[in-house]
């Protein structure tokens, strides 16, 4: 049996299903976990949580660039052979022990939180002590560890 959502995507990409809108993919197929009580793998193609999440420094620069132009066209086809909008998704940068200062500027960015030198720093020193990406709680401690440092 071949998995629906990775037919359909190929019936997309192949063009066999112009007009026909996949947005609503990753909804649906979460839908159907939750109701089968399975849990989708963290790296499970399209609708797995590390499907268009980067925290490589190289990567996430281009796509942030890509960004800054308003060419988010090219943003999502960069380093994803699919583009993550096409099923409903957006790329998602995050921050790990490979990540730059590009990585850590974008993320505080889309959270409204000045990206001082020091900040930033302080974030990439804590995650390149790290072996995993870091969750979001754990980069809003070190602001918080910098913030009260301050005070």
């Amino acid at each position: 049996n071949a998995q629906m959502e990775l037919l359909l995507l190929n019936l997309k990409l192949l063009g066999q299903l112009d007009g026909q809108d996949l947005t609503k993919l990753l909804e649906y197929c979460q839908t159907i976990a939750r109701a089968v009580k399975w849990d989708v793998p963290i790296n499970y193609p399209l609708v797995g949580r590390d499907a268009f999440r980067t925290a490589t420094g190289v990567h996430a620069a281009a796509i942030i660039k890509a960004m800054a132009k308003g060419d988010t066209w090219l943003a999502d086809r960069i380093y994803s052979g699919v583009p993550a909008g096409m099923i409903g998704r957006s790329q998602e940068i995050c921050i790990g022990f490979m990540s730059g200062a590009s990585n850590v500027s974008y993320w505080l960015a889309q959270r409204e939180i000045p990206a001082t030198d020091e900040l930033v720093a302080e974030i990439l020193k804590a995650a390149k002590a790290q072996d995993h990406i870091m969750t979001e709680q754990e980069v809003l401690a070190v602001v918080e560890r910098v913030a009260g440092a301050k005070r």
